[in-house]
């Protein structure tokens, strides 16, 4: 008689399936799915804009003054100066723009809005001041340089980046506070006109490249601020036929318009010098490049080799990984300031993240692409990177307003106040021994994730 008190015959049961089976996908997939599963956990971290932004901002410094001492030596020995003088001005200008980005990175929102205004009047008066006989110099055939003396000069239209930025953010945040910016003329007004003050300021000195900078700074904070897809393109159409009629009347543009993609040199006005050299320069590196300080092109084929082409010299020296690196960081930077200002509730943040992400993003496309041969020669610094302190100061303090606003979030900043000390000890016990947390309480790292899940539940991350 069959144990089963029913008389039916015991049932059957299937054999329960590994977990590697191939319902689950192999086992093989699970070391992947738990690397990814990792790594979007880490993306999604309150602090990873935080990290990205300072670290980023740190490796593309370093790694520029590396690169600006190999490419400046040659230049250097030519003017009869010792081979590592841009270096040190480099250098220089490094450590006063670390004390920029750590002051401004210090710095309450309401303080940075304060400094709006004072900022913009500053930029205006040293840019005005740049066309008086006597004071302003010209570099290169622009008129946009003020001497300090001796060897150190600044070109206030650097400044008039973070000035627009800063004065646009707090000019659209408070029309968005006073609910106006659903009326196109409060949108436009002042932003618009002040915008083109600046903009026919530098253009009086012909330094158009800036003035493109400034343009696309424009329409970031017009595009952040929502501006309808008619008020846009008509702003766009405008600033397009003025930059068209200013680039047909000057034979140099034109010139400089002419060498897209060329890759010889040519006869004429038009003969493509810089932008052939520096697509030799790339082509030569390879896929790691020729060595730190083995470029060929530096000793007097190219021209600017550590100011506007210094992409062309890495790209020689440290090949396709060098460029693709410095790519790398520079999209890692352009993220966390899109994630900086996409997360936060404050308006002044938003506009302020944003127009400063535009700057240096469009400022390295625009660069980048010029070396590639893409984009015409515009004559602008790769941000952070390219010799130049007059560029690199208010960049630097562009870098401190996004790591400032990147601890400002409430997730961040819980983040921040319950990060552990180092070594696993509390301070204040005077490091002699560990202090043993009672049974049943919590790890104080358990603690800051329920309040950053807290937060993002808010809305915030």
């Amino acid at each position: 008689m069959s144990g089963n008190r029913t008389g039916r015959p015991p049932v059957q049961r299937a054999a329960r399936r590994p977990p590697g089976g191939p319902l689950n996908g192999g086992s093989r997939d699970h070391p992947v799915r738990r690397l990814w599963t990792q790594a979007r956990k880490a993306w999604d971290r309150p602090l990873t804009a935080y990290y990205l932004i300072l670290g980023g901002s740190l490796l593309i410094t370093m790694l520029g003054l590396v690169m600006v001492y190999s490419a400046s030596q040659v230049t250097a020995l030519q003017l009869s100066l010792p081979g590592s003088y841009f270096f040190r001005k480099q250098f220089l200008a490094a450590v006063i723009g670390g004390g920029l980005l750590f002051a401004a990175s210090r710095m309450p929102v309401k303080l940075h809005r304060a400094l709006a205004y004072p900022m913009l009047a500053g930029a205006v008066f040293l840019m005005a001041l740049v066309q008086v006989p006597g004071i302003g110099m010209a570099v290169n055939g622009n008129q946009n340089w003020i001497s300090l003396g001796g060897s150190f000069q600044i070109q206030p239209s650097e400044f008039g980046k973070l000035a627009l930025v800063l004065w646009g953010a707090d000019l659209i945040a408070r029309k968005q506070e006073k609910k106006l910016l659903t009326q196109w003329k409060h949108m436009l007004v002042p932003l618009v006109p002040g915008t083109f003050l600046l903009l026919g300021l530098i253009m009086l000195g012909g330094d158009m490249g800036t003035a493109i900078i400034l343009t696309a700074i424009l329409f970031g904070l017009l595009w952040l601020a929502g501006a309808p897809t008619r008020l846009f393109v008509g702003v766009l159409t405008i600033a397009g036929l003025i930059g068209g009629v200013l680039i047909r009347t000057s034979p140099n543009r034109m010139a400089r318009l002419a060498c897209i993609g060329a890759t010889q040199p040519k006869t004429g006005v038009a003969d493509c010098w810089q932008a052939v050299h520096g697509i030799y320069a790339l082509a030569s590196g390879g896929l790691f490049g020729s060595g730190l300080g083995a470029s060929v092109e530096k000793w007097g084929q190219l021209p600017e080799a550590h100011t506007d082409f210094i992409f062309a010299v890495t790209g020689e020296e440290l090949g396709l990984a060098g460029t693709l690196s410095v790519l790398a960081l520079f999209a890692a930077l352009g993220y966390a300031g899109i994630r900086v200002a996409g997360r936060t509730k404050d308006p002044f943040v938003r506009y302020a993240a944003g127009g400063v992400t535009t700057w240096i993003t469009a400022q390295a496309v625009v660069n980048i692409g010029a070396v590639l041969g893409l984009l015409p020669i515009a004559g602008v610094p790769l941000p952070l990177f390219s010799y130049g302190g007059s560029a690199l100061l208010p960049t630097m303090f562009a870098i401190g307003l996004l790591i400032a606003f990147a601890r400002d979030e409430p997730a961040a900043r819980a983040a921040l106040a319950m990060r552990q000390p180092r070594f696993g000890r509390k301070r204040g016990t005077g490091g002699s021994a560990p202090v043993r947390r009672p049974a049943g309480t919590p790890r104080r790292w358990n603690t800051m994730r329920r309040r950053a899940s807290a937060a993002r539940s808010s809305g915030e991350r």
